[in-house]
């Protein structure tokens, strides 16, 4: 058996999984006023930038991964109109439900899959772009589903990655102080789940910063990465093209 990390903790590869979805089979109800609190509605500009970014058209094909409760989804959805698609995925069933019902909700009828962004039941060279919001860095094999993300792709397609990432240093004291203290504090009183809260603190730090990333999907065979900061660091948006 192999070791990942799980927060700060070493586990075993298979517990890791287990324990994620535990995560955010407690936070699904509340993920969306959780996100607002925790961000100061940041989170909306930092979505929004990527469907900016993104480049979507009319009749594109869209695979949003670990969509969750389908912010990006039903954004991609209004963009490629009657003629796109947009599948909306993720590992979590609970968080696919929530997704899905919102969804529906407004009107927005588009497929939702549960799976395994390391193994994604999709053929090759499919969707015209592969997003992953906030998801990466609870993979445990991140070169494995960067690999399975560009081989859905089209030639010409690109891969989106929006993830929490690495401060800038005069900042660095001041997020750590708040990550640590008042997001699990936060949690405590909107969702009734503090660790679940510090899981995710730690787990942002666990991850690989900017040019770490950058470099690892330029490994897994991703060209013209680009990296956009957001937020001073709290937030970069990778975007690497399929050739």
């Amino acid at each position: 058996m192999s070791d990942t990390h799980f927060g700060f903790k070493t586990v075993d590869e298979q517990q890791k999984a287990e324990l994620v979805r535990g995560v955010f089979d407690s936070v699904a109800r509340k993920y969306d006023v959780m996100n607002d609190a925790m961000s100061m509605g940041l989170h909306r500009v930092w979505k929004a930038y990527t469907i900016a970014v993104s480049g979507v058209q009319p009749g594109h094909r869209v695979l949003d991964i670990a969509a969750g409760t389908g912010d990006l989804t039903r954004a991609f959805a209004r963009r490629v109109g009657p003629t796109g698609c947009v599948v909306h995925t993720d590992i979590n069933e609970a968080m696919l439900r929530v997704g899905r019902d919102r969804l529906v909700d407004e009107g927005i009828i588009m497929p939702s899959v549960l799976c395994d962004g390391e193994q994604l039941p999709f053929p090759d060279n499919c969707f015209d772009i592969v997003t992953v919001a906030f998801g990466l860095r609870n993979m445990t094999h991140k070169e494995r589903a960067l690999r399975e993300f560009l081989r859905v792709i089209k030639p010409g397609g690109k891969l989106l990655v929006l993830e929490f990432s690495r401060v800038a240093k005069p900042l660095a004291k001041a997020y750590d102080w708040y990550s640590f203290n008042i997001l699990p504090r936060l949690g405590k009183l909107l969702a009734g789940d503090s660790e679940s809260y510090r899981y995710l603190a730690e787990s942002i730090r666990m991850h690989p910063d900017q040019d770490a990333l950058k470099a690892i999907m330029k490994d897994c065979g991703f060209s013209h990465i680009a990296v956009h900061n957001m937020s001073a660091g709290v937030v970069a948006l990778h975007v690497g093209l399929k050739c």
